[in-house]
């Protein structure tokens, strides 16, 4: 709904006068409502969105349009959307019926045109959109995607907004060195934990590695990060090999993010640690 006023000038003799002030208001005939299908989003996923629209006049409504932003949000002037339409999803539903797709035109923003409503009946649209390269990742990102439904004397306007997945995401790499040795002689393991999460691996993580050295290492040293690790953060079994460090003892920190001014594109850095267990074979 929105409000409107007018005045009249009366002119006459070099004379000029005013009207009474009348107000008015025009009740829209649309009402809009739009949901995401998702609760949270990481880059690559799909969220499915769905728009409701009450035509709740008594006449058909034609040549409805609607213009979706594709969650765009402007950084240093510049503006990046951080979902793709993805092509040929679209589903139209008047009155709960599946009917024939609306035209669809992704140049610029992402519109859907050609759409009649029946008096007091209900339309529900519903597509589905993916999480580009130039999306937000970090903690408290959030991508608000708003949809503007044209056909009526007034635009009306619905947005729904889905937030970044908050997790940690940890992989384990294991390197040897040297690759050939001896009896007797100094070999090292190297476990490089990496995290692309944008939360870290704190102590209440738990994280903890496990390893059963063949051959068994004889007089080992343990380092974190290039620092000593001391005796107390791990286990060791000298009889079986077997190697654990104590579920919580060993952090990650989350992966950090930059953004290219031009492409938009976010780069993710993983956060990093580095295990290294030295001894004789």
């Amino acid at each position: 709904m929105a409000t409107f006023y007018n005045q009249a000038t009366l002119s006459y003799n070099g004379i000029v006068t005013d009207s009474n002030v009348t107000e008015g208001e025009i009740v829209g005939a649309l009402e809009v409502a739009k949901t995401a299908i998702s609760t949270s989003y990481r880059q690559g996923d799909t969220i499915a969105y769905a728009v409701s629209i009450l035509n709740s006049s008594e006449s058909t409504t034609g040549g409805v349009t609607l213009a979706d932003s594709l969650g765009s949000y402007e950084v240093g002037g510049v503006t990046y959307r951080p979902l793709d339409y993805l092509d040929g999803s679209v589903r139209l539903f008047i009155g709960g019926t599946l009917v024939a797709p609306p035209t669809v035109s992704t140049e610029g923003v992402l519109t859907f045109s050609g759409i009649s409503i029946p008096a007091n009946t209900s339309a529900i649209l519903i597509y589905q959109a993916t999480v580009n390269d130039t999306a937000p990742l970090a903690v408290g990102s959030q991508i608000t995607n708003t949809v503007t439904v044209s056909g009526s004397c007034e635009d009306v306007i619905a947005s729904a907004t889905v937030p970044v997945r908050e997790e940690t995401s940890l992989t384990i790499a294991k390197a040897i060195s040297p690759e050939a040795v001896s009896c007797g002689e100094e070999i090292s393991y190297t476990f490089i934990i990496q995290n692309t999460g944008n939360t870290a691996a704190d102590e209440t993580a738990g994280v903890s590695v496990r390893d059963v050295f063949t051959p068994i290492l004889n007089g080992i040293s343990v380092r974190l990060n290039g620092q000593p690790f001391p005796a107390t953060s791990y286990t060791y079994d000298t009889a079986t090999g077997a190697f654990v460090t104590t579920a919580g003892e060993i952090t990650v920190p989350a992966a950090t993010y930059t953004q290219d001014p031009l492409s938009g594109a976010v780069t993710l850095t993983p956060g990093v640690a580095v295990l290294t267990v030295t001894g004789t074979v």
